[in-house]
């Protein structure tokens, strides 16, 4: 069976996408936020984000040829911006960490 055949796989793909897909759209109104609705969106951020290392750690573990050009195509992509995927996360542990240091004060 092959990665995207898995149940499991697919699903996850399917609520990370989602959920990612519904705190941008509540992103939009961050800034109406209160300071704990604030700290709520910034771990729940940091919730998805740690999800979605364990998700790509999987495709890069994985021997299934799709699963490896899906992380080629990821590096390549992040790539065309001078990125590669660990500092594409560095960047976003860095946003959400201004953001915590930003409701501190």
């Amino acid at each position: 069976m092959g990665f995207f055949d898995s149940e499991v796989v697919q699903e996850e793909a399917k609520k990370l996408f989602e959920d990612y897909q519904s705190l941008i759209q509540l992103g939009g109104e961050y800034g109406k936020f209160d300071r704990e609705g604030k700290k709520i969106f910034i771990d729940q951020m940091e919730a998805l984000m740690d999800r979605y290392k364990i998700f790509m750690k999987r495709f890069e573990l994985s021997e299934d040829f799709m699963a490896q050009m899906t992380v080629q195509q990821l590096k390549t992509q992040l790539g065309q911006f001078g990125m590669t995927p660990q500092q594409m996360f560095d960047q976003m542990n860095m946003t959400l960490e201004r953001m915590k240091s930003e409701i501190e004060n």
